[in-house]
């Protein structure tokens, strides 16, 4: 009787000496808010590829914050997440301007802790963001790194009372988690039924999609229809169905889209791709003005190419390109201005160039660097404020460099292509694709890994290589290219 209520009596003490350091969900967030800042995908509009690995890692995070707020919230899977967090001014001390958009970089980090406090400390400590703020909230928050080592338990309990009260000993949990690291099969085996499942249910609406997708771009004669976002199906339905009736409505504002592209986007307008952007928020009164203004842009179009033909001319024939995966989605009339100010500076300058000695040259234009860099796919990144005098010397040293790069990418897009075939018919995979921030270097990589195992839960599944493993709501399995 007496070693009852002292369990009881510990029990209550315990609770109260947790809820005296509780931190609530409002609290949580704003505690949270330097985070935020620094992550936010609002803030990587010019980076698509670290913006998308920010959006899917705070989905992840948000769910494991609601899950700790869950009343009887007891299970326990370690989350891995990957950030792109901006870098700080130095001397900065206004946290509104305490970022720079010069550069940022990749964090990485593991969470397995089982309360909102020391799961915020974690975040904020992972990310190298201060914590000072958290003293004026009303919590105990002890140093962090106490709190890891104890678990944020004030008592010790002894063995015996989780083996009386049947709880689990979240010491003995944590230290498991630490010691077995998520691989492959493990996490497949844990994930399939649940992949699977939504899988199923999604089905009838991929389907539908599909009709939907055909029937649109028959009807409009259209090049495609794709999405900038990974929306789920559901969502690309219905987007799908808003432009099925305004065609019925006004097929007369449509007839100007013959073998054009649409893109569902955040904002509407025309891309510097030329393809017709419809933000996935207005209404069809904008859709429609976007429409009729076709003829306008195209006209548009017309003297961005010119432009593009001028400023090869004046660089020996390199090739001024635009890549959609790896630049930020700019509209028509942004592209033209950059383009515009630098065949300006250009023109200036009368660099020395050969006439058509960098043929078979590329270049990307970009606009928030400082210095020229030589991407790993052959092509030239130059900043619009670089100099030219910087600017002819980088291209010339780099020259050769160049071509061998472009080679060497016709051979792994060949190499990467022919891999996707070879896994997706060896798992009998309903889909194989990859993430924009997954290279075809990591690709490949991932592939050729794959296909040494034998995985008969892939059978039948759309599988996304990505930096994290996570299943997605229509069932898609994601993992990352660099699995165990």
């Amino acid at each position: 009787f007496y070693y009852f209520n002292r369990l009881c009596l510990e029990k209550v003490f315990l609770q109260c000496v947790l809820q005296s350091r509780a931190l609530s969900g409002a609290d949580a967030i704003n505690a949270l808010r330097p985070f935020y800042f620094a992550v936010h995908p609002d803030f990587f509009g010019q980076h698509p590829k670290e913006r998308e690995v920010n959006e899917n890692s705070l989905k992840r995070l948000n769910g494991y914050l609601e899950n700790l707020q869950k009343p009887g919230f007891r299970s326990f899977k370690p989350t891995q997440l990957t950030f792109y967090v901006r870098e700080r001014e130095p001397n900065s001390s206004n946290v509104q301007e305490s970022f720079s958009s010069s550069g940022f970089r990749a964090v990485s980090f593991t969470l397995h802790t089982r309360d909102l406090l020391s799961t915020v400390l974690d975040i904020l400590n992972s990310c190298s963001l201060s914590t000072e703020h958290i003293q004026s909230l009303n919590v105990n928050s002890q140093p962090h790194k106490e709190a890891k080592s104890t678990v944020n338990r004030p008592i010790k309990w002894d063995k015996t009372y989780y083996s009386f009260t049947g709880f689990k000993d979240p010491e003995e949990e944590l230290e498991q988690a630490q010691r077995v690291e998520t691989t492959l099969i493990s996490w497949l085996d844990d994930n399939e039924a649940s992949a699977v499942k939504k899988l199923k249910k999604s089905l009838p609406l991929r389907k539908e999609l599909e009709r939907l997708k055909f029937e649109l771009s028959h009807q409009l004669q259209l090049s495609d229809i794709r999405w900038q976002r990974s929306w789920g199906v559901a969502h690309r339905c219905s987007q799908l169905h808003s432009l099925g009736r305004l065609v019925q409505q006004r097929p007369d504002v449509l007839k100007n889209v013959k073998g054009r592209t649409v893109v569902f986007t955040d904002r509407s307008g025309m891309s510097a791709a030329g393809h017709i952007m419809l933000g996935t928020m207005d209404v069809h009164h904008h859709w429609t003005k976007i429409f009729e203004r076709l003829p306008n842009y195209y006209k548009l179009q017309k003297r961005l190419l010119f432009l593009e033909d001028r400023i090869s001319q004046l660089l020996g024939g390199i090739q001024v390109i635009y890549i959609e995966e790896l630049q930020p989605l700019l509209t028509l009339e942004e592209y033209y201005e950059t383009l515009d100010s630098f065949y300006n500076k250009l023109r200036d300058s009368r660099l020395p160039f050969h006439p058509r000695s960098l043929r078979g040259l590329q270049m990307i234009l970009e606009s928030d660097r400082y210095a020229p860099s030589l991407h790993e796919f052959g092509h030239f990144v130059i900043p619009t404020v670089c100099d030219p005098t910087t600017l002819q010397w980088f291209i010339f040293a780099k020259a050769q460099q160049a071509r061998e790069n472009l080679k060497r990418k016709e051979e792994m897009m060949i190499t990467e292509k022919e891999l996707i075939d070879t896994s997706t018919e060896k798992f009998s995979l309903d889909r194989l694709y990859k993430e924009p921030s997954v290279s075809s270097a990591q690709m490949i990589d991932c592939c050729k890994r794959l296909l040494e195992e034998s995985l008969p839960y892939l059978q039948g599944m759309h599988l996304c290589i990505s930096h994290f493993y996570s299943v997605l709501q229509d069932g898609d399995l994601c993992i990352p290219w660099n699995w165990k």
